[in-house]
């Protein structure tokens, strides 16, 4: 497993970088702490003379169980979908103050979580607001619809092979392997991603990587940006908050209502192609990537009951087995198996 960041090695390598950044000098110190964070970095907050920032250091091997690879580089093409994305919507990001390329770490400002909470806790704690969700919505379309279809960001961002062993093998090819019966639905929805080169993806919109920032939502994390099909951050997201209601079963009409307001607010803003083009994709994406969560790479650590995973699998794989283009088609079967605990009639051959 990678070097622990605040061991002794791991801090000087830190204080080199915010060196080379021009963050502190020769002779200013600075204390580290690590921030809790995902599998693929180390994140630490850093206490700088001149006040306090982030800074972030892509792994090579990701903190998971399984044997996941990916490329440092990453950490290049989230600064840069950081700058993009800051250019349309400068609320909705960070500020990048430095980077180092060469080490795979870059500096940002530093967000105080009790002013920014992360809305993976807020949705956790039953702070469940809809209107958040749809905002979430309405700066990722913008976003891509900023983006869309622009040559030059098609070339800044051809990152296939970064985005393939980052998103597609672990989440669908893996979770091909796991479920043969639908590994043909898998492996075509790894080709319909890969194919459609539309705008600019964060790659990672989960509500882990979003602050409930003072003024909006705030997007972090975004390493796996890839010019290509938008309909994978819509249905990357919408995914998640249907993974809450097994969660909190509890507060499921909430969750769901933030679903429907989240995907609304994004379809009214798509205009570079036919919304209901769009949400067909995403549509048929959402399964793949809701069984991904039990059975690909990246297991949730929070889905630890056997009936959480036996009702991801009964609607993974039924939307699999028999595709659909409308998201709350989805979201309303979701609602009846977690009520029921009645699979629908194609997932009956559950693996």
């Amino acid at each position: 497993m990678p070097k622990d960041a605040t061991d002794s090695a791991g801090e000087a390598e830190f204080v080199a970088a915010l060196r080379r950044m021009g963050l502190l000098a020769d002779a200013e110190t600075a204390a580290l702490a690590p921030l809790s964070g995902g599998v693929s970095s180390d994140i630490v907050r850093v206490e700088l003379p001149r006040g306090t920032v982030c800074v972030k250091r892509a792994l090579a091997r990701l903190k998971v169980r399984a044997e996941w690879q990916a490329p440092v580089e990453r950490n290049r093409w989230e600064v840069e979908w950081m700058r993009v994305a800051g250019s349309t919507v400068p609320e909705a990001v960070p500020q990048v103050l430095g980077e180092d390329r060469a080490c795979g770490m870059f500096a940002m400002e530093y967000l105080e979580p009790a002013r920014n909470p992360v809305w993976k806790t807020q949705l956790r704690d039953g702070v469940i607001e809809a209107d958040f969700a749809a905002e979430v919505g309405r700066r990722i379309a913008r976003i891509h619809a900023a983006s869309a279809r622009r040559a030059d960001l098609a070339a800044r961002f051809a990152t296939d092979h970064i985005f393939f062993p980052i998103r597609l093998e672990p989440y669908l090819a893996a979770t091909a392997r796991a479920h043969p019966d639908c590994a043909a639905s898998l492996l075509a929805l790894i080709d319909t991603t890969s194919s459609n080169k539309l705008a600019l993806v964060h790659g990672d919109v989960s509500p882990k990587n979003i602050l409930c920032g003072v003024h909006g939502p705030v997007f972090l994390d975004a390493e796996c940006a890839w010019f290509g099909d938008p309909a994978f951050d819509l249905a990357f997201c919408l995914n998640h908050l249907l993974l809450k209601c097994a969660w909190h079963p509890e507060w499921t009409d909430r969750y769901l209502a933030c679903f429907r307001m989240l995907a609304s607010a994004y379809l009214c803003l798509v205009d570079w192609e036919p919304a209901e083009a769009l949400e067909a994709r995403a549509a048929r994406l959402l399964p793949g990537l809701l069984l991904a969560r039990v059975d690909g790479k990246s297991p949730l650590e929070y889905l630890t009951e056997r009936w959480q995973h036996e009702a991801v699998r009964a609607v993974g794989r039924s939307f699999l087995l028999d595709p659909v283009v409308e998201l709350q088609t989805i979201a309303t079967q979701w609602r009846s198996v977690l009520a029921t605990g009645t699979p629908p009639p194609a997932a009956s051959a559950n693996a």
